[in-house]
């Protein structure tokens, strides 16, 4: 069974828009707009990343213009206050950086998004040296493989190999698998179900799998 999982490596963006660590305030905001990005990547040295300045990061400073901080938990708000301060990215910036690296599989990356809360994540080799980024957009591009794509691995790596009696048909519709057939082990209706889930771009399964004289199959 040959179910090879997509990496970040496969969807990210090489092309990078980043900043240096004195890159001025107005400028990062200027980038994001320009390049309609929700943040950038921080880089020293030769492209190293030591951290991201977001949108989120840059609203610190009008979130505490009209505010009184004595009304927000101290401790909570020390960094904030910090960055409501700050005129270049090392002061505004978030650091240590979430990152990832290219061999990150896409549902590993897309956990570290969920965890974290984040929207864009920099790829970087062994050194912390800039690769690309990645974003959720990025992993959504698993969901535009073809119909004929998602049967042609579900036949090779599911059926092919659970039901090499050529009994179960593939079916997909718009990213939905649909297995038909008699089979007759009822115990490899979840295993199939399973594997058949696990290949990337498959929105949905559907099992109309049958046993022997056409007994449903649970």
């Amino acid at each position: 069974m040959l179910h090879t999982s997509r990496t970040v490596s496969d969807v990210m963006t090489s092309t990078v828009i980043a900043v240096g660590r004195e890159a001025p305030f107005k400028e990062i905001v200027a980038l994001m707009e320009q390049w309609k990005v929700s943040a950038l990547p921080v880089l020293a040295g030769e492209g190293r990343v030591i951290g991201v300045v977001s949108e989120a990061d840059l609203l610190t400073k009008e979130e505490f213009r009209d505010s009184d901080p004595s009304r927000f938990d101290q401790l909570r708000r020390l960094a904030d206050l910090a960055k409501a301060g700050g005129v270049i990215a090392a002061e505004v910036m978030s650091t240590p950086a979430v990152t990832v690296h290219p061999g990150t599989t896409l549902p590993q990356a897309a956990r570290v998004m969920a965890l974290r809360h984040v929207k864009r994540l920099p790829v970087v080799d062994e050194q912390g040296l800039l690769q690309g980024v990645v974003s959720r957009s990025d992993l959504l591009k698993v969901f535009l493989r073809t119909d004929e794509e998602l049967a042609e691995e579900v036949t090779r790596t599911v059926t092919s190999f659970l039901f090499p009696d050529g009994a179960v048909t593939v079916a997909v519709d718009g990213g939905v698998v649909t297995l038909g057939g008699e089979i007759r082990d009822k115990a490899l209706v979840p295993v199939a179900a399973r594997l058949t889930r696990a290949v990337e771009g498959v929105v949905d399964v559907r099992m109309h799998l049958n046993g022997p004289g056409g007994t449903p199959a649970r």
